[in-house]
């Protein structure tokens, strides 16, 4: 059988942090615990999809907005199922799905030295922006 694309749903996490906990590169945090994930796709529930591929998930991609850009996390395909067209498939799922809320444009958070991370969306024909600096402060006491 071939990789169905979907929704995700609330039931997806425990293959969805399986499938990042693989791939190197990808950052998690506080952020990728389970509740945590759960509220992104209450807020968001048309805008995260995963790839299954004989009831494994071998792909995923989070999408939100804040109503007026959207963002793309934790686009992850699994090594074995890599060069396929899995992650194209599901950028472009999530593009069309924050497109029919309205966004216009959209970001993603690369780490600085995921090198690989940046050939794949350099070729997928993001930009790389030098001209902002990401900062973060944790608000948690």
């Amino acid at each position: 059988m071939g990789v169905q694309i979907r929704l995700m749903q609330s039931a997806d996490y425990a293959g969805a942090i399986r499938l990042w906990q693989g791939v190197p590169g990808l950052g998690l945090s506080s952020a990728d615990r389970e509740e945590a994930i759960q509220a992104f796709l209450l807020r968001n529930p048309n805008t995260s999809f995963i790839a299954a591929q004989d009831d494994q998930i071998v792909g995923t991609v989070l999408g939100g907005s804040d109503g007026r850009r959207g963002y793309l996390y934790h686009l992850a395909v699994h090594a074995d199922c890599q060069k396929q067209g899995i992650g194209n498939a599901l950028v472009q799922a999530c593009l069309d799905a924050l497109q029919a809320q309205g966004i216009e444009k959209c970001h993603i958070f690369v780490i600085a030295d995921n090198q690989e991370g940046l050939k794949f969306w350099q070729n997928a024909g993001w930009n790389l922006r030098e001209d902002i600096v990401i900062m973060s402060k944790n608000i948690n006491r």
